[in-house]
């Protein structure tokens, strides 16, 4: 079995080297990048199951980085390693599209537990990637169809962003699917709908497939991030 690959964006050298060495030593591959340019060549290049991203870059830091990344509809998760550890900095990574975001100083043990886990769901999400059919809580979704039957036995016909967007967050279950990651996958960025128009299919798949639209079970909002979907 081939092992699985990092790229590693980090600008100070030492911590670089301590970290290519730890995650060397867990098994993985591991590619060095030092600067944020250097690091979107790399990206373009090569597949990569994880990326390792610093903010503070020259050249161009890792916000813009990860940014440029999800614009190109690379969806390969991102883990941001930052000094800065404000709620606001976090909140700006994921927006952008980071996967998960950790604050220097770091527990290493802490750092590989999450690396592991990113790579797990990056490797499930691309087997998934052909699922045809969902069943949750009595409903039905038939992506190929673009039909679903809910748990009281209606027949919804969905339209292909419908689909597309339960496609998206089901294959992210127990994740949080940023806005901007939801506008990437189901719009593209030619068109910019407006922040109520992804809530409207939020609210609309609550009607279809919970029990009580008004306190959902399954198709959760993160104020300020974007959704999550839980079966």
């Amino acid at each position: 079995m081939s092992k699985y690959s990092i790229l590693l964006v980090e600008d100070e050298v030492h911590l670089h080297d301590a970290l290519k060495l730890n995650l060397e030593l867990e098994g993985y591959e591991v590619s060095s990048a030092f600067d944020g340019p250097d690091a979107l060549r790399q990206i373009g290049q090569a597949h990569f199951d994880l990326i390792i991203m610093d903010v503070m870059l020259p050249g161009l830091d890792g916000y813009s980085v990860t940014e440029t990344v999800r614009l190109n509809n690379i969806g390969t998760p991102i883990l941001i390693l930052s000094a800065k550890n404000t709620s606001a900095n976090k909140i700006q990574g994921l927006k952008l599209g980071a996967d998960d975001y950790m604050t220097k100083p770091f527990n290493l043990e802490e750092l590989l537990l999450r690396v592991a886990k990113l790579i797990q769901k990056s490797v499930g999400n691309n087997q998934g990637s052909g699922v045809e059919a969902y069943h949750f809580s009595g409903n039905d979704i038939n992506f190929k169809s673009l039909e679903a039957q809910t748990f009281r036995g209606e027949k919804i016909d969905l339209t292909k962003k419908e689909a597309m967007l339960l496609k998206l967050l089901i294959e992210n279950k127990q994740t949080v699917v940023t806005r901007e990651r939801i506008l990437q996958t189901v719009w593209g960025y030619n068109v910019f709908p407006s922040t109520r128009t992804i809530d409207n299919f939020i609210l609309n798949f609550r009607k279809y497939f919970e029990l009580d639209p008004r306190n959902p079970i399954h198709f959760i909002s993160i104020r300020s991030v974007g959704y999550k979907f839980q079966d």
